[in-house]
């Protein structure tokens, strides 16, 4: 027996060393946030900066779904090892706690969650990402730990960048491995020179595979050549480049200078067209250590008390603590992954996070892939065919007629009994855009799909990606769309979603219901039967602006085919052809219905939709020389009504004016009072937030924007 009950000690000390676990914290620096600010009734915060050092047991079937795991280096453990920057923001006085750790996925390196859900937030991204403004501070007056990290390997630094180091992949003999990379060049602004890992969403600011050769004239032994051609928009033919017209080099400063991470074009890519290369890449990184340093940064400071040298944890826990991790676009589709591929279970048991919110995140992320390139999108033109939207769409299971397969989301969670409460919201633009719609629908748009129980939806109503900054353009260009874009803010409903999923996990409180367009109501349709208005050139307020016309098309889906090492039912694997084959069948990708002033009627429409001053779209057109004109990537539209109804009879605009809407002061305001009246009933308004903003139409009277 004694003998027994030493080695059974002796196995669960092999086995607790095995676990994948934050090692190391290191560097930890603390600091006054916000320059000292005190906020009511939580008080000062603290900021830690430094590093946090982990590893993973390649041989646990919970890092399975991490791509060339088996292909990395070990440590003497046989671990593999991965170390991230950290950045906390917590209140000085624990006690002050709200008891959530508030995790925000980077999105390429950049920090959010402050400029989301704390208003008047000012400075560019390099100030964002300083943290160093707190704006109105909601965020602390809440109590929330906000917590920032690096989990995408290929993101450089600069900026105020957050950064993540994992190992690259070899062969078991020493050598690299090597495989086909698709690299696509779009740019606004001509060039002469691009970073192989340049795109339109990464430019300057991610690393590149390196090609395996310089030559680009002499096949491999297999008969492999690179190639690059060019086309005007994403359904246009390709084009060849010949490759005696451009070389791996750097040239934007003149003479080439052989390089293996950029290509050198002398005759120069041109603004708005697309570029693709595809070529021999070495020394892939092992991408999909990310979502493990998630899953266990995320255990680690929610229940341990120190790292493996006695250093303690540094944010306030205990046994209530709840973890509720966020994140915008590409960081809402890493959430989305990260559940998918089954990472939501922590290796020392139960859930890493209790909720998520992923935000205009629809789709899926292309991390645990083989050449993974995490920071390409998902756009009608550039990026189209990278992977982001492979089925399953949907977080409740059901069957793709078009590849045969029943998943859902929240396979893996449910048969380990790990899934949290999920809030997901997105903007109108992922619908039109981003195909949102089969999130909530049947793969082909024929009927409405319900939420699991532990999942809400929420489409903001005539919304683009990120809302256009005010004051609008007075006058074109109006950046690289023809029309000014859409203003219509998310934070006002982000707050109230942010608590009411804090009151749903932390104190089982009922969540509001979802607010989304249906097939089944109408507000969910196919774009050809939207019944848009015919809103007219127009200058009103003095901007020249051309007519507005539901011409641009929902951004189509097809299978594609990316060859047998890849697994698209898991969005990861190896790519072995590209670019892919396109599939003729297509998913019903749908649209939200409009009302006669072109706003959506569905979903969660707010204050400044229900008492408008001019027309919302989730859609606009790149302006002439862009992409034949097509999609304006990410943006929509913003048009203002008349002033009056003299100015709008002699423009033609069949939209009611300003001065027929609401001919006093008094009506705009008690339209505002009623509007926000019924959004607080139904929790996607805050009550201090409506004060604010029915205080400010009683000050300003009619709003110039949004």
């Amino acid at each position: 027996m004694r003998h027994l009950l030493m080695a059974a000690v002796a196995l669960g000390a092999l086995t607790a060393t095995a676990q994948a676990r934050i090692t190391r914290l290191e560097d930890l620096k603390v600091t006054p946030a916000f320059g000292g600010k005190v906020f009511s009734p939580t008080g000062a915060f603290e900021r830690v900066t430094g590093r946090a050092h982990g590893e993973v047991d390649p041989k646990s079937p919970l890092n399975a779904n991490i791509q060339d795991i088996q292909l990395a280096p070990r440590n003497a453990k046989g671990m593999v090892e991965y170390d991230t920057d950290i950045d906390i923001i917590r209140p000085a006085n624990p006690a002050a706690s709200n008891g959530v750790l508030f995790f925000n996925i980077l999105n390429r390196g950049n920090k959010g969650g402050l400029a989301l859900f704390n208003a008047d937030v000012k400075g560019n991204l390099t100030n964002i990402n300083a943290a160093d403004d707190a704006g109105d501070g909601w965020m602390q007056k809440q109590g929330y730990t906000t917590i920032w990290f690096g989990w995408q390997p290929d993101v450089l630094p600069g900026n105020n960048r957050m950064t993540f180091r994992v190992p690259a992949a070899h062969n078991a003999d020493g050598s690299p491995v090597t495989g086909v990379v698709r690299a696509e060049f779009a740019s606004p602004v001509a060039s002469k020179s691009q970073n192989l890992g340049g795109g339109w969403f990464t430019t300057d600011t991610t690393a590149s595979y390196p090609t395996a050769s310089l030559d680009n004239a002499q096949p491999f032994a297999d008969g492999f050549l690179p190639t690059l051609t060019v086309r005007s928009s994403e359904k246009a033919p390709r084009v060849a480049i010949a490759n005696s017209e451009w070389s791996f080099a750097d040239c934007k400063d003149g003479a080439a200078k052989p390089d293996a991470r950029k290509i050198c074009l002398p005759a120069g890519f041109e603004a708005g067209k697309i570029y693709e290369l595809v070529y021999r890449g070495q020394d892939p990184l092992v991408m999909g250590l990310g979502f493990a340093a998630a899953r266990d940064l995320a255990d680690f400071l929610k229940g341990r008390d120190k790292d493996d040298a006695g250093t303690p944890n540094p944010v306030a826990h205990g046994k209530d603590t709840k973890t509720l991790v966020m994140g915008s676009s590409q960081s809402g589709r890493m959430i989305r992954t990260f559940l998918h591929l089954g990472f939501n279970k922590a290796e020392t048991g139960g859930k890493a996070f209790d909720a998520m919110l992923p935000h205009i995140g629809g789709g899926l992320l292309p991390l645990s892939v083989r050449f993974a390139q995490p920071g390409r999108a998902w756009g009608e033109q550039p990026d189209h065919l990278y992977p982001a939207y492979d089925f399953p769409f949907t977080y409740a299971r059901q069957t793709d007629p078009l590849t045969g397969r029943t998943q859902g989301l929240l396979d893996r969670c449910s048969a380990d009994n790990t899934c949290p409460r999920i809030f997901h919201a997105a903007t109108a633009l992922e619908v039109w855009e981003g195909r949102q719609s089969l999130g909530l629908t049947d793969p082909l748009g024929r009927k409405d799909v319900a939420d699991p129980a532990n999942v809400r939806t929420f489409i903001m109503s005539s919304t683009q990606h990120g809302p256009a900054a005010l004051p609008l353009p007075a006058a074109a260009p109006f950046g690289l769309c023809k029309l000014p874009g859409n203003p219509n803010p998310h934070i006002w409903t982000m707050r109230a979603l942010l608590d009411g999923l804090t009151a749903w996990v932390r104190d089982d409180k009922r969540p509001p219901n979802s607010a989304v367009p249906r097939i089944a109501d109408g507000t969910l349709v196919a774009q050809d039967v939207v019944h848009f208005p015919a809103i007219p050139a127009n200058s009103y307020g003095g901007t020249e602006r051309p007519a507005l016309r539901n011409t641009v098309n929902a951004n189509p889906l097809h299978v594609l085919e990316r060859g047998p090492g890849y697994r698209p039912g898991d969005t990861m694997g190896v790519q072995s052809i590209e670019p892919p084959q396109v599939g003729s069948a297509s998913y019903g990708v749908l649209v939200p219905q409009v009302d006669a002033d072109g706003n959506d009627m569905g979903g969660v429409r707010s204050l400044f939709l229900q008492v408008p001053i001019g027309t919302y779209t989730a859609w606009n057109s790149f302006r002439a020389g862009l992409f034949d004109e097509s999609y304006c990537n990410f943006n929509g539209a913003f048009v203002p009504f008349a002033a009056t109804k003299a100015e709008r009879l002699a423009t033609g605009d069949p939209r009611l004016s300003i001065e027929e809407r609401y001919p006093t002061k008094a009506a705009y305001v008690n339209a505002i009072r009623v509007a926000a009246d019924n959004l607080m009933r139904a929790r996607y308004l805050l009550q201090d937030d409506a004060f604010r903003l029915i205080t400010e139409a009683e000050n300003g009277g009619v709003r110039k924007g949004p």
